[in-house]
Order: structure tokens, then C-alpha cells, then sequence
């Protein structure tokens, strides 16, 4: 019964391992989501200001730095290429982690 208990715990213990690594996966996406709305936001603030100064205040971190408008866009934009990138790097991962998933637990394929 020993060895019984011992298979039952190393089942879950993958089942749990890879869960995890789904649901972390998951997050990354939605933290870079988060990341990528606030740079619309930033870019529709840019494109829509009523005033057309020659340099705006740009928050790195901490502190505020001047740039011009246009360097600024550039940036942002570049950013947001990464960021959409990266997004869709992590949800072909998650597909195949969701499918290793649900071989450890012995579930069929998913089918669309």
C-alpha cells in the first residue's frame, strides 16, 4: 500500500506542477495585457493632445524625463511591438502546457 500512496502522491505532484506552471503562464499574458493597454492609452493621450508642445514628460520608473513628442511615439510604439510579440510567444507556450496538462490528469485532447 506503501508504493500506492507513493504513485498517488507523484501523480498529483505533476498534475499540481503543471497547473502551476499554466496559471503562471496565464499571468505573465495578463500583466503584459496590462502593460500594452496602458501604452494605447499613452499613445491616444500623445495623438489627442490639444497642445502641440515641442517636448513631453515621460515616466521611467521613478523620475519624469522630457522628450519630443515624436521620439516619444517612436518608443512607445517599438514597446508595444515587443509587448504583442512576447503575448503571442506566451500563448503558443500556453497551449502547450494546457495540453501537457491534461495528459498528466489522463483527460482527452482538447479539440476546437
Amino acid at each position: 500500500m506503501d508504493a500506492d500512496c507513493t504513485r498517488a502522491l507523484e501523480f498529483l505532484t505533476a498534475v499540481e506542477e503543471a497547473a502551476e506552471d499554466v496559471l503562471s503562464t496565464k499571468q505573465q499574458i495578463v500583466d503584459l495585457d496590462v502593460k500594452r493597454n496602458r501604452n494605447r492609452e499613452a499613445l491616444h493621450a500623445l495623438k489627442h493632445e490639444m497642445c502641440d508642445k515641442e517636448k513631453v514628460k515621460v515616466c521611467f520608473g521613478n523620475m519624469f524625463i522630457k522628450f519630443s513628442k515624436c521620439k516619444t511615439q517612436e518608443m512607445i510604439q517599438k514597446d508595444q511591438e515587443q509587448l504583442d510579440k512576447e503575448i503571442n510567444e506566451l500563448r503558443r507556450e500556453l497551449k502547450a502546457k494546457v495540453k501537457r496538462l491534461n495528459e498528466t490528469e489522463g483527460k482527452p485532447e482538447l479539440r476546437g
